[in-house]
């Protein structure tokens, strides 16, 4: 990048980066604290489950609605907006001393938190090329994985020091830090045509009824929100009560695991396009990294091979589950692509809210009936393992269903 591409990019890249690298951090927190809020609250399994994926569902309920107020207010407004919510959000769960209390902090957290990744997009688009975008939107992933490692073994090392009430509020800090930063970043917005009401709920009852949708629908609710539920929470449970780590240590397969992530998503910005110039498609990509990644979920769930390579390999190859946008979005006309995104971020949000509380109820409903707590914990991976190879067959059976049908205009 030379200075004058830098000068340009640069000012709008970086705030909406900030916000996006908190988003992620924020969504997997509770992996590291889990212990802590277990002991100090009396949690259950399915608490725990219910508690952490209420960000999910405050993350999901926004989607819908956040498309057409990106498109009518713009990107840094709308964001700016929702990250004052995400402050208030980590306030309260700070102060949280119930389980209500604690759940509708975190549920506040999601919902400030939900334009982080769809604004990006949406600046990205009204301000440089197709080209320029698509490296652009890997930057931001390349962020969330950042994140991610830093709500990994860094908050390990803080969290016995400070306590997890204490990195909520500093938390709450940074975002209002990047709520103020993003409100002065520059835009080039300008306001979509009004669309009657009506037109808009067709669109989007046209996007859900079609067939690409039902195809693709199966692996960002099982697959992506599956992997969310592993790596936002249920990663420290299982490291700590199947494999024996301490905390230390599980925390430091956490940051492997965000690690590779972050190196899978910088691998497959950098080489995709030279893997469709040799004739690979994005759905082979996808269909082989899944396949890879759910062989690595049987190896973890039955304890065979080292449990450090076997980590970093399950984060490098779900670095592929998120293809599934940019394949998804190609059966609609351009004018869709928007909606299109924001109907199947709702499902990756939906999926994961249901399958992290359902692992927890797994897990409890195992132990109630005389598991110990490890097979408890693999019983329910294991069932979330089936899901997610029942959802990879019907996409691969399905192709032919669908074709090339887009969505009419």
């Amino acid at each position: 990048m030379n200075k004058k591409n830098a000068a340009c990019i640069l000012p709008i890249l970086l705030p909406y980066a900030f916000g996006y690298f908190l988003s992620y951090l924020l969504r997997n927190v509770n992996a590291v604290i889990a212990p802590d809020l277990t002991h100090e609250l009396g949690l259950g399994a399915a608490d725990l489950g219910f508690l952490t994926s209420a960000y999910l569902i405050g993350f999901a309920l926004a989607q819908l609605p956040l498309g057409i107020a990106l498109d009518r207010w713009g990107p840094r407004r709308v964001e700016s907006a929702l990250l004052v919510l995400a402050a208030i959000g980590c306030v309260g769960f700070g102060l949280g001393h119930t389980l209500t209390q604690l759940a509708l902090a975190r549920g506040l957290i999601g919902l400030g938190v939900s334009a982080c990744l769809m604004a990006s997009f949406k600046a990205f688009s009204q301000s440089f090329s197709a080209t320029r975008q698509a490296s652009l939107n890997s930057s931001i992933m390349v962020a969330g994985g950042l994140g991610g490692l830093t709500a990994s073994a860094p908050m390990g090392l803080i969290l016995p020091m400070v306590g997890w009430r204490a990195i909520f509020f500093c938390l709450a800090g940074l975002v209002l830090i990047a709520a103020y930063i993003l409100r002065r970043a520059p835009e080039n917005f300008q306001p979509a045509a009004p669309v009657p009401f009506p037109e808009l709920i067709k669109s989007i009852g046209d996007i859900f009824a079609s067939r690409a949708f039902m195809r693709y629908a199966p692996q960002t609710a099982v697959l992506i929100g599956g992997f969310v539920s592993i790596q936002g929470l249920w990663a420290m449970p299982w490291l700590l009560g199947v494999n024996a780590y301490t905390h230390q240590s599980a925390a430091f397969h956490m940051l492997l695991l965000s690690l590779t992530l972050t190196v899978g998503y910088f691998l497959l910005a950098t080489q995709i396009a030279r893997l469709i110039k040799r004739g690979l498609t994005v759905e082979r990509i996808f269909s082989w990294g899944a396949t890879a990644a759910l062989l690595v979920s049987a190896l973890l769930i039955f304890g065979l091979g080292e449990s450090h390579v076997l980590w970093v390999l399950f984060g490098f190859f779900c670095a592929s589950f998120n293809l599934i946008y940019s394949a998804h979005a190609s059966h609609y006309p351009a004018h869709l692509s928007g909606r299109a995104n924001t109907c199947i971020n709702l499902t990756v949000f939906v999926g994961g809210f249901a399958l992290q509380w359902g692992f927890g109820v797994a897990v409890d409903l195992a132990l109630a009936h005389g598991f110990p707590r490890k097979e408890a914990l693999q019983l329910a991976w294991g069932g979330l393992l089936i899901l997610q190879v029942a959802s990879l067959i019907w996409f691969m059976l399905s192709k032919s269903w669908v074709g090339e049908q887009k969505v009419p205009t």
